[in-house]
């Protein structure tokens, strides 16, 4: 009786030690846990439980309970918070080279998303975001395109967007691109933006489908145009100084989740945004494509990328990267 007490004992104190060593890590995000950000950080989490055998866990922090996009960066940078999901468009600030892929079509196809988010391109990416930014790039989330989504008046050609209030991450690019359009952009934080909509601060933003429908946008919103200019694209980040202080094993593993659920919110993507579209329309939201998007390409083209090749490293990078995707 005695000894199977002492046994008893043992186990409990060794699973106490366990549990005790197990490392915590947070992950900080702008959007709510159904959204496209909520399926990847929750893949991240169970992959990285699961390879390290629980002795790595990860908390969810959703709907921007740890601050804005920005803020949460800076706590990566500086190791106050560990993983980040921000969209890219709110990195380029600190990593102005990663500009690059919020250049107004720069990226025209999921495949183009996918191949400048991988292979020797995603190594250069992030190279740059530990250069400049001191963060190092996890995963990447494929968030689809950003439409645009306004209170006021079906907007089908260039013309429509004319003075249209439209929301715009803190991103230099974004900013001039519907400046060339015609509209007329707000930088905003993105918890500010529903509140902005519905106050009529803002009249539009821009978001893919499965952020807008998640975000309830179309309780504020009568119109949505079909935009290819901006692939939204979402890295989880992590400061470079917490990564170099990992062990080998634990970068290993956070590494590969981080690449597998990169792939499983690929075909999340794929699937769900027909579905977020469908409850949109639902809701009454009225859809539209452009009519002539030939002509916002040429004003991008020709207004907009050469404000910003010196910027992002020049010309022949931008056109390198282009060439790289098969334009």
């Amino acid at each position: 009786m005695f000894k199977k007490t002492l046994l008893t004992a043992a186990i409990v104190m060794a699973t106490t030690a366990t549990a005790a060593e197990a490392k915590t890590f947070k992950v900080g995000m702008g959007d709510p846990m159904d959204s496209d950000q909520g399926a990847l950080a929750q893949r991240f989490e169970e992959l990285v439980e699961s390879l390290s055998d629980g002795e790595m866990q990860v908390e969810l922090f959703p709907g921007g309970q740890l601050g804005s996009e920005t803020g949460m960066i800076q706590d990566t940078r500086i190791g106050k918070l560990d993983f980040a999901l921000i969209g890219v468009g709110n990195l380029t600030p600190y990593a102005p080279r990663l500009g690059a892929l919020t250049m107004p079509y720069a990226l025209r196809s999921h495949a183009d998303a996918v191949k400048a988010t991988t292979g020797p391109l995603a190594d250069q990416w992030n190279a740059i975001a530990e250069e400049e930014a001191g963060v190092h790039i996890v995963s990447w989330l494929y968030s689809n395109f950003r439409h645009l989504t306004n209170s006021q008046r079906p907007v089908t050609t260039l013309a429509d967007v004319e003075g249209l209030k439209v929301r715009v991450p803190q991103n230099e690019i974004m900013l001039a691109s519907y400046e060339a359009w015609g509209a007329s952009p707000i930088s905003m934080s993105w918890p500010e933006v529903f509140t902005g909509l519905q106050q009529g601060v803002i009249d539009g933003q821009d978001n893919p489908y499965i952020v807008n429908s998640t975000m309830k946008f179309h309780e504020v919103q009568d119109h949505l145009t079909e935009l290819h200019a901006q692939y939204s694209l979402q890295p989880i980040v992590m400061g470079v100084r917490s990564y170099e202080r990992l062990s080998d094993e634990e970068r290993e593993i956070i590494d590969r989740a981080g690449l597998e659920a990169q792939l499983y919110a690929l075909q999340f993507q794929l699937t769900k945004a027909s579905e977020a579209r469908a409850a949109m329309e639902a809701e009454g939201v009225e859809v539209a494509t452009l009519e002539d998007e030939d002509e916002w390409i040429r004003v991008a083209q020709e207004e907009v990328w050469p404000q910003f090749y010196e910027d992002i490293g020049g010309q022949e990078a931008f056109e390198e990267m282009q060439a790289a995707l098969g334009h």
